[in-house]
């Protein structure tokens, strides 16, 4: 079932949406602050967003920025603000539909459906890994956080994509060794792995991921 979180203050517009939404199948979650809704979506959880601009603790627009930082979830805007200016900022912060109030409900799940389409046709095309700010592309054997590239070397890159291609589970150092010996096409022993991770981390800076489990090797949760 797709998760929409539903970012609106005004209770009218919030019962009728929500029911138009789970007749259709959608698992809905609501949020009527900034605040909340920035905690709900940095869990990454939602298939979708629709976002007021007008927020009675902050504005949707600074939202709409923080979580296409952080996330790819789809946004849509759903708001009385129809000044040409605002819906050019909405799109030039990464929204993926404004859509004006008064709406037509059918309209507006068509909106969502035709999107959501989008995105599992792109999902399926590009071939990545990704925890927290850190997305590794696969297919182009390229690192990037918070969407700028970072090089690694090939060992580091062939370390990282092996924890990555492991998120939640505890990879051994005797694991990661043996995954890797082919690859170097020499020796590469425990103090060198060390020093490798080491390089990694400082390359990830205050985005590292790599948690060490003492004694045992290391683990990435999402």
């Amino acid at each position: 079932m797709k998760k929409i979180l539903l970012i609106e203050d005004n209770e009218s517009i919030l019962k009728g949406l929500k029911y138009s939404l789970e007749q259709e199948e959608f698992e809905v979650e609501i949020a009527k602050n900034f605040k909340t809704a920035n905690e709900k979506a940095s869990s990454n959880k939602y298939n979708l967003i629709i976002l007021d601009i007008t927020l009675p603790d902050g504005n949707g627009f600074d939202l709409c920025k923080n979580i296409k930082q952080n996330t790819k979830i789809p946004i849509i805007f759903l708001t009385a603000k129809d000044e040409e200016q605002d819906v050019v900022k909405g799109f030039d912060l990464g929204a993926d539909d404004y859509v004006i109030k008064p709406f037509r409900t059918r309209e507006l799940i068509s909106r969502i459906n035709n999107i959501l389409r989008r995105y599992e046709k792109e999902n399926i095309k590009i071939n990545t890994l990704q925890a927290g700010n850190i997305v590794v592309d696969l297919d182009a054997s390229r690192v990037y956080i918070n969407k700028q590239e970072v090089v690694f070397t090939a060992l580091e890159y062939k370390i990282l994509v092996l924890l990555f291609s492991n998120i939640g589970k505890t990879m051994t150092r005797d694991n990661i060794l043996d995954k890797i010996w082919d690859y170097a096409g020499n020796f590469v022993n425990d103090n060198t792995l060390t020093v490798y991770v080491k390089r990694i981390r400082t390359k990830l800076g205050e985005n590292d991921v790599i948690k060490t489990i003492k004694g045992i090797g290391y683990r990435v949760d999402k």
